[in-house]
């Protein structure tokens, strides 16, 4: 399998190297140690489902087991799942041309020229054309669901038909973000591995590494809340300058003005600014969620519930917009006067970022 010619990835967040392509895996060294004691043990589970934010590394740990099921040479100077870069099953996974591994994902849409929203039954059954017929290098077939909570209801019962009867040197590993939405029947067929959010300082650190100034590092990881890859992106997307007119809407509210908002939903909705609009609804959602702790902080819990409220419709907004293709103009447009409406009517302390 050859990697797909699109100017981008769905399991690549912007700013950040590709998965697959990455070595250094930091701040989850309990989950590697688990995997690598199955490994040696010689009973290694044939499903397991790696939980946690986004952006903290799950597919990259992903990719770590895969490497080391396939037999990529150990390397313990890359951690405790290390593989060497050099080694020909490692360069065979980066290019995605290694016969014994299968990446299910968001299939790209021809037509409208974007990934879609969801992983489809058609992708889920690809699995079968690998799990059904013999190892091209004799050995284990592997895999990788980045994200098991985008399949839809059909493809998780097609994926599921598999963890029911796993064929023998078998392993599927799922990625998940929200493990929640999915079945409890795939849950319960597969060992769990849960990554928590990093430090701010091994963030800023990550950041930095990765060609940040140390004062976009320190604003980003700041507000990525443990995650590299979401703090990566707030620096590839200016995400400073995007939280500081976030936080002049939520905090002025309409004595904004309409002007700010107008600009701000022109520049979003551009073909090319795909990324920085999934980067508003999360930053959008962190400048809420600020203002509801720093009220319940303060005593303050009557008036809370709406901007709870608020923020789930958005949470929603933003889903819809991608799944079903709606016009981003209007539905950033729509965000923004739904938050004007609660800053209105449920005034709330400010604070500084």
């Amino acid at each position: 399998m050859s990697a797909p010619d699109y100017p981008d990835e769905p399991d690549r967040a912007p700013g950040c190297p590709a998965p697959r392509e990455t070595y250094e895996l930091y701040g989850h060294e309990a989950a590697e140690r688990a995997f690598a004691e199955a490994q040696t043990s010689g009973h290694l589970h044939h499903a397991w489902l790696i939980c946690g934010p986004r952006g903290i590394g799950k597919a990259t740990l992903a990719y770590r087991m895969a490497r080391r099921v396939l037999g990529a040479k150990p390397d313990p100077t890359h951690g405790v799942l290390g593989t060497d870069p050099a080694d020909p099953t490692s360069m065979r996974i980066a290019a995605m041309s290694h016969g014994d591994l299968m990446v299910l994902r968001r299939p790209f849409d021809e037509k409208r020229k974007r990934w879609r929203a969801e992983i489809t039954v058609e992708e889920a059954r690809r699995m079968g054309g690998l799990f059904h017929t013999r190892a091209g290098e004799g050995g284990w077939r592997v895999c990788i669901i980045d994200a098991a909570d985008e399949l839809n209801l059909n493809a998780a019962n097609a994926i599921l038909k598999m963890l029911e009867e796993p064929p023998d040197q078998a392993m599927v590993i799922l990625v998940a973000h929200a493990p929640g939405r999915l079945p409890a029947t795939i849950r319960s067929r597969c060992r769990r591995l849960d990554l928590r959010p990093l430090s701010t300082e091994l963030t800023t650190k990550i950041t930095i590494a990765q060609g940040a100034s140390k004062d976009e590092a320190a604003l980003a990881s700041k507000l990525a809340a443990g995650s590299p890859g979401r703090a990566l992106a707030m620096v590839s997307a200016d995400g400073a300058a995007l939280w500081r007119e976030i936080d002049q809407l939520v905090t002025q509210g309409p004595r904004a003005g309409q002007g700010a908002a107008h600009g701000l939903v022109r520049r979003l909705a551009l073909a090319k600014a795909a990324p920085q609009r999934g980067l508003f609804f999360e930053l959008l959602a962190m400048r809420l969620e600020q203002q509801i702790r720093l009220s319940a902080g303060s005593g303050q819990i009557t008036g809370i519930e709406p901007w709870f409220i608020l923020r789930d419709e958005l949470n929603t907004l933003a889903v819809d917009m991608e799944r079903l293709y709606l016009d981003p103009a209007q539905v950033i447009h729509n965000a923004i006067q739904k938050t004007w409406r609660t800053v209105s009517s449920h005034p709330l302390r400010t604070q500084e970022t």
